[in-house]
C-alpha cells in the first residue's frame, strides 16, 4: 500500500495526570501533521492513552504497529467506549509504512480522516523517544517505572508459580499527593479456575531516594510469595 500524499508526521506528547480524573495516572495523546486528530473528531474527550503501557517491553506498547492489524483505543467519555463510543485506530505494519485507520464510534457523523501513513522508521524512532522521555515524572511515576523493570529483572513471577508479563501482572500509579503510593497488580489462578487479580501497593515518600524505596520493595517480593498480603483488586 502506498501513499497518495507524502508521508503523514506522528509527535506525541504528556498530559499529566488529571486531579478530578477517576485514575490518577499520566497519559499521553498525539498528534499527526502538527494536528490533535481526536480532539477534532472528539472534543474534551479523556484520553485511553495511559503512560504506565510503556513500562512494558516495546511490543506491548499500545502504539507499537506490527504485521497483525491492531485496533487501539484512542479516546473515551470517561465511560466504557462499548457504552458511550470513542475514537480508535487500526494500525497496521506494511513493510516500510506504518497505516492507520481511522474510526469514531462516538459520533459516527462526524467525518473521519483519511487513513494516516507513516514511514516505519520515524514511525518507531518518535515511539522510542517519546518512551525514553522521563522528565515530565513525579516520583510516584519514576517509583512506578523502575518498580517495573526491577521485577522484570528478578523473574520473581517464576520463583512464585505467578503468570508472566505483560498479561500477568501490572504496575501502575495507586495515587498521587500525601498519599502517593504504586501498586502492583497480578493475576492468580482461584480454585475454580477463574482468573482474579490481587494487588500489593508500595508507598512513595519524600523521605528517601526513590530508587531505595524500589529496590526495598522489591527485594521484598523476590524473597516472599506477595500473594498471602495482597488484597483483591
Amino acid at each position: 500500500m502506498e501513499p497518495s500524499e507524502p508521508f503523514n508526521v506522528l509527535s506525541l506528547r504528556h498530559v499529566p495526570a488529571d486531579p478530578e480524573s477517576w485514575r490518577a495516572a499520566a497519559r499521553f495523546r498525539f498528534l499527526v501533521d502538527g494536528v490533535d486528530v481526536v480532539e477534532t473528531i472528539h472534543p474534551d474527550s479523556d484520553s485511553s492513552l495511559f503512560q504506565e503501557t510503556l513500562l512494558g517491553p516495546p511490543e506491548t506498547w499500545p502504539l507499537r504497529a506490527g504485521g497483525e492489524p491492531r485496533r487501539v483505543e484512542l479516546s473515551n467519555n470517561d465511560c466504557l467506549t462499548d457504552c458511550c463510543g470513542g475514537v480508535f485506530v487500526t494500525i497496521e505494519r506494511c513493510g516500510g509504512l506504518v497505516v492507520w485507520t481511522w474510526e469514531n464510534t462516538n459520533d459516527i457523523r462526524v467525518p473521519l480522516p483519511p487513513d494516516s501513513h507513516f514511514d516505519a522508521d520515524r514511525y518507531d524512532a518518535e515511539l522510542d523517544r517519546f518512551a525514553a522521555d522521563h522528565s515530565w515524572e513525579e516520583p510516584v511515576d519514576t517509583a512506578a517505572r523502575l518498580l517495573a523493570r526491577e521485577l522484570v529483572a528478578l523473574d520473581w513471577h517464576r520463583r512464585w508459580n505467578r503468570l508472566t508479563p505483560p498479561r500477568g501482572f501490572g504496575v501502575s500509579v495507586g495515587a498521587r499527593g500525601e498519599d502517593a503510593h504504586v501498586t502492583l497488580r497480578f493475576r492468580v489462578e482461584d480454585s475454580l479456575l477463574a482468573p482474579a487479580f490481587r494487588c500489593s501497593t508500595m508507598p512513595v515518600t519524600g523521605d528517601e531516594p526513590v530508587e531505595d524505596q524500589v529496590r526495598r520493595f522489591a527485594e521484598r517480593i523476590d524473597t516472599s510469595d506477595p500473594l498471602p498480603a495482597a488484597q483483591p483488586c
